[in-house]
């Protein structure tokens, strides 16, 4: 792999960037994991492997917009535990399909549309074991 792949990354991530309409890849990032279930804010930085007040921040954004919101953890009344709004889940649902459309209109350009998305389901395979060989102190 030589910089030449890391440049074509780069370019598709401004792509789909410039398909999330007002929402930043970090704020699309917080969205999708806590659609996946409602979040404590520092499990949401272990996962996105950020700092805690980088998160803050960006939940803080969410929240202003009315996209997540804040409530009391029942396991530990300590935590706040961070939920989708009906506004987050619509917001998060129109970009990813903006974001798809971007997606599709490039691989349908390539000589091999199906290997193109296989190499895609791939890579999404390898980011999920880093990511589990990450959380359990693996790297």
């Amino acid at each position: 792999m030589g910089d030449v792949h890391v440049r074509t990354l780069i370019r598709l991530a401004r792509l789909l960037e410039r398909g999330a309409g007002d929402l930043s890849l970090p704020q699309l990032r917080v969205l999708a994991l806590v659609d996946e279930g409602g979040e404590r804010a520092s499990h949401l930085a272990d996962k996105l492997a950020v700092a805690k007040p980088t998160i803050t921040a960006v939940v803080d954004g969410l929240v202003e917009r009315g996209y997540v919101k804040r409530t009391v953890d029942s396991d530990d009344r300590r935590a706040t535990k961070i939920t989708l709004t009906a506004a987050g889940r619509k917001a998060l649902y129109n970009a990813e399909h903006a974001m798809h459309a971007r997606l599709y209109e490039v691989v349908s350009r390539a000589d091999d549309p199906t290997a193109l998305e296989q190499a895609l389901e791939d890579l999404g395979i390898a980011l999920d074991r880093a990511r589990t060989d990450r959380l359990a102190g693996r790297q």
